[in-house]
């Protein structure tokens, strides 16, 4: 990636989940942080993250998830990016995310998995070194 490039990060709640705070916190820090943001809000599906992932050309998509089913849509957005050729795209996860499934969700190709009361510039960081360090 280019020294002088924005990071680009698109932000996403995927499915039917409403709780939507935490993830409008977390855009205005990476903001704050230096990175353009693309907020799309709630009740997003995989195709709609996936198409404007590569709409906008993002290096990021966050998804944030307080319910179940969270391992069904990630993955199923995970398997769109691999068929759109866009799996160079660092996928983040976070939210209220139960223990067995944070490994489940790393076996799918979701770099990172954000849990409540991470601290923004941790996350903030971690996109900074994972994007400036990854082949493009």
């Amino acid at each position: 990636m280019e020294k002088d490039k924005r990071i680009r990060v698109l932000m996403a709640k995927i499915g039917l989940d409403g709780h939507d705070v935490g993830m409008k916190v977390l855009t205005r820090g990476l903001r704050d942080a230096g990175m353009e943001v693309v907020y799309l809000g709630l009740h997003q599906t995989p195709e709609m993250v996936a198409n404007a992932a590569m709409q906008e050309d993002v290096d990021v998509i966050g998804i944030s998830s307080h319910q179940p089913n969270h391992s069904l849509l990630i993955g199923d957005l995970m398997r769109l990016l691999k068929e759109k050729g866009l799996d160079n795209i660092t996928v983040i996860a976070g939210g209220t995310i139960w223990e067995p499934h944070l490994s489940q969700l790393k076996e799918m190709g979701v770099a990172e998995v954000f849990l409540p009361g991470t601290p923004i510039e941790s996350i903030a960081e971690y996109i900074r070194s994972h994007v400036r360090s990854r082949p493009n």
